[in-house]
């Protein structure tokens, strides 16, 4: 709507212009009235109003402003205004508000192209779906299907809302979601995220999740989060604000002052009204935003970009963050000379293969199929173990106490499971939370990117968190920390290693992501609260996107750093050069058209591929 109101004067200073130009070239109208020297024919007319209302609507938004304690530029495109009105040079006064409202239709142009990855997002929602109901195909709106319907997903249809198969097989493309460019076969019981394409063969889900709540709805709903911000953007334009003002103003005083004339005056305000400077930010950040989008982060704001590139310290959750969240055996100790570590993992994972515990589960999956044999007798006691017959032998797997009730207390500090055979103990199998490949790699590339202190915030146990914080090359470990204790390190984190940024990924990771200057949540798994918490989400299962986020943001304040100084630099030359008089108002007015579509090229260019310096790629 916005963009609209500023559409709409465009085309109405543009039609003023073109009445403006018959009325005095081809009808050659004569002056209505006139006040001292200034004569007012009706172009003259006409424009003058319009100038006013633009002007006064202007100074509005001005006081406004004042009123949040925000003071920017737009005070000088009032002053060329006025000025112009008062020396009653008509068609620079109309130039000057084609400058203004042409430079914000184009700087709407420019949002709109750096913003293309995220409409196309947006365009890609499911909206209709094929409801099953006694057999039967009854297409119905997405946001209709309740929890428990049964949806037909034809080939190449996109999954409406979060479901479970329950009839069919198909391979399934979850590249928008997860970054995987290989389609992924899904079998009845797995589960479908919305968003994703089914391949060649219909099948029939189980609706699990409403369409609000469902995962490509929920990337859809920060994605409109993001694009509500841009008005934050200017503030950074707002730095450079009260100097440039007071700057050009100077230059036009002193100019009037030398020459005894106003109309230099005016003509050096002409070339100085801040369009340029306006654009320079939000076309700059807008990209950037874009650019992130492009490489599967949504970032819901500009002032996130600014922090990301400033940001001296990181802070990381351990399960799910830097580590898969996938236990995998670290160690396998026998205590029996009868059986060597392949035979005993053989017999604890043969009586755990129908345990649904996530512990059995993990073991059972680490171990070869071939080991695997068939279990009778089957017993599952909760909370302690399971017990069966393997191989003609009575296998225990479990807690210590439950596998081998007089055995001394070990001092093992992972997780790990305990096994007796024939009632005799056998030995215990340690399991450890699987890091992720890309996690150390990380962490030394945001060493090389500026992070002066990378921290590991968990509540697991501490030889557990160390233990992992090695691997993952991190020094600073705080272990056995409820939530209010992760909030609390980061507040403790000194003002010189601010801003700070803190990645997560579970419910528990919300306070503290909402704690910290920047809060980053891995979401391709459907961390809801964790996302909602957060400034920007990471929606494929890669946690090296922290080092493309840090580098779009460097590369990104870096144009528009360059952009606002160019801006602010090239218009003081022409206010210099407007100083001497040899600048006409009018074709000063060109002059600033031509500066403004200069600021908006360079603000694309953070849409670039930044630096690997910035990526952090390159050797010490």
């Amino acid at each position: 709507m916005k963009n609209l109101k500023r559409q709409w004067k465009f085309i109405v200073v543009l039609i003023a212009g073109a009445v403006g130009l018959i009325s005095q070239f081809a009808l050659h109208s004569k002056s209505l009235f006139s006040i001292g020297n200034l004569q007012f024919p009706v172009h003259a007319i006409i424009i003058d109003i319009i100038g006013i209302l633009m002007a006064i609507s202007l100074l509005l938004e001005i006081f406004h402003d004042w009123k949040t304690g925000r003071y920017g530029v737009d005070i000088l495109a009032v002053i060329a205004v006025v000025s112009t009105i008062l020396i009653g040079d008509v068609w620079a006064e109309w130039m000057i508000l084609v400058m203004m409202t042409g430079g914000e239709t184009l700087e709407d142009y420019a949002t709109g192209q750096a913003n293309k990855e995220l409409r196309a997002l947006l365009d890609k929602t499911p909206r209709i779906a094929n409801k099953l109901v006694d057999g039967k195909i009854t297409e119905v709106k997405v946001d209709d299907l309740q929890v428990g319907d049964t949806v037909l997903i034809k080939p190449g249809q996109q999954v409406p809302v979060d479901g479970q198969i329950v009839k069919g097989t198909s391979s399934f493309d979850q590249s928008s979601l997860t970054g995987e460019s290989v389609p992924v076969t899904k079998n009845p019981g797995d589960d479908l995220m919305s968003g994703s394409v089914n391949g060649d063969v219909a099948v029939e889900m189980k609706v699990t999740k409403a369409a609000k709540d469902s995962e490509y709805q929920s990337i859809v709903a920060l994605v409109k989060s993001s694009q509500a911000q841009p008005a934050k953007f200017v503030k950074m334009a707002d730095r450079y604000a009260i100097p440039f003002t007071v700057i050009s103003l100077i230059i036009g005083g002193v100019a009037w002052a030398v020459s005894g004339d106003a109309t230099r005056f005016a003509e050096v305000m002409v070339v100085a009204s801040p369009c340029p400077l306006l654009i320079a930010a939000p076309v700059a950040l807008v990209s950037g935003m874009s650019s992130m989008s492009a490489h599967h982060i949504i970032v819901k704001s500009g002032p996130t970009l600014e922090k990301l590139a400033r940001a001296k310290t990181f802070a990381f959750d351990k399960t799910g963050t830097l580590t898969e969240n996938q236990l995998i055996v670290d160690q396998v100790v026998t205590d029996d000379k009868s059986f060597d570590q392949k035979e005993l993992q053989s017999l604890a994972a043969s009586v755990e293969q129908q345990s649904s515990h996530v512990i059995a589960s993990s073991l059972v999956k680490a171990t070869d199929k071939d080991l695997i044999h068939p279990v009778t007798n089957l017993k599952e006691i909760t909370a302690q173990g399971v017990e069966g017959d393997v191989d003609g032998k009575h296998v225990k797997v479990g807690k210590l106490s439950f596998v081998a009730p007089g055995h001394e207390k070990l001092n093992v500090t992972s997780t790990a499971v305990y096994v007796s055979v024939d009632g005799k103990f056998a030995g215990y199998i340690t399991l450890k939370d699987k890091m992720r490949p890309e996690s150390p790699k990380t962490i030394e590339r945001l060493r090389r990117q500026g992070a002066e202190d990378i921290m590991m915030l968990t509540g697991d146990h501490k030889q557990v968190a160390e233990k992992v914080a090695k691997e993952a090359g991190i020094t600073d470990v705080r272990s056995e920390l409820l939530p209010s204790q992760k909030i609390q390190a980061i507040k403790d984190v000194p003002k010189h290693l601010r801003p700070v940024v803190m990645t997560g990924d579970g419910v528990n990771d919300a306070p503290s992501l909402t704690a910290a200057d920047v809060g980053i949540a891995m979401g391709a798994k459907g961390a809801t609260a964790a996302s909602e918490s957060a400034d920007a989400v990471i929606m494929v299962n890669d946690i090296s996107k922290v080092n493309d986020a840090v580098a779009i943001s460097k590369h990104t304040m870096k144009v528009a750093n360059i952009d606002v100084l160019t801006a602010i630099g090239v218009v003081i030359i022409i206010e210099l050069i407007a100083f001497t008089g040899v600048i006409p108002a009018f074709w000063g007015a060109i002059l600033q058209e031509v500066v403004d579509m200069i600021t908006i090229s360079l603000g694309l260019l953070a849409k670039t591929k930044p630096s690997d310096k910035q990526f952090g790629l390159e050797e010490k």
